[in-house]
């Protein structure tokens, strides 16, 4: 059985969500420039995650944590600036957030202790 991976697991689920609202920032609003930036960014976080688990070493592990917490950075500040144009309603945009900052905590917390594992 395969064991539980909070990471992957809300990484993948904010890629969703991010997917969801580039479609929704594309079709109702015709914004291509900075919903492909956010899709790019928000769906890197778990795809720099998963290839972390793969790592050959600790220090491909600790590479590929530090993509995915830049990811996730980049992220956070397109989801702000989408926030503050009005581009993403409030509600939606602060649930995202949300998502990205939880997200951001256990990335820096596994890089912390990785590093100090090392």
């Amino acid at each position: 059985m395969k064991k539980s991976n909070p990471l992957t697991e809300k990484s993948y689920s904010f890629s969703i969500r991010i997917i969801w609202a580039y479609q929704y920032l594309s079709k109702k609003h015709n914004e291509y420039v900075i919903s492909k930036q956010i899709l790019r960014s928000g769906t890197s976080i778990g795809a720099n995650a998963e290839e972390a688990q793969g790592a050959q070493s600790k220090k491909d592990f600790i590479a590929k944590i530090q993509i995915s917490l830049k990811e996730a950075r980049e992220t956070h500040y397109w989801l702000r600036l989408l926030k503050e144009t009005d581009y993403l309603e409030a509600k939606l945009a602060d649930s995202l957030l949300e998502d990205c900052e939880e997200i951001l905590k256990i990335l820096t917390s596994i890089l912390k202790s990785s590093k100090n594992n090392l």
